[in-house]
């Protein structure tokens, strides 16, 4: 893989039903992060991550990012359609 495109966009399942999206080269270190508060995300203060159920690979930080944001602009119920979609918890490289 390209030194560039070794960022992963991540979605992680709250114990409350609520999804968490990120962007990481190491997604497994930054899950841990975020089981390990202060080190995580200020959305998990009073949730608890429970698992990743989306992945992305294969991005630049600057398409991570860019992906990221456009996840985020997704109702809640597109988000599971795309949790849904095949790549749960499993990897998926972009096709550039």
């Amino acid at each position: 893989m390209d030194h560039d495109a070794r960022w992963t966009v991540y979605i992680i399942r709250c114990d409350d039903g609520s999804l968490y999206t990120g962007v990481s080269t190491d997604v497994e270190r930054r899950f841990r992060e975020h089981l390990e508060r202060p080190s995580g995300a200020k959305f998990f203060s009073g949730r608890r991550p429970v698992e990743v159920v989306f992945r992305e690979g294969g991005h630049s930080r600057s398409s991570a990012t860019r992906r990221e944001a456009a996840i985020k602009k997704l109702s809640r119920a597109e988000k599971f359609l795309l949790v849904g979609s095949g790549h749960a918890g499993g990897s998926r490289e972009r096709n550039s």
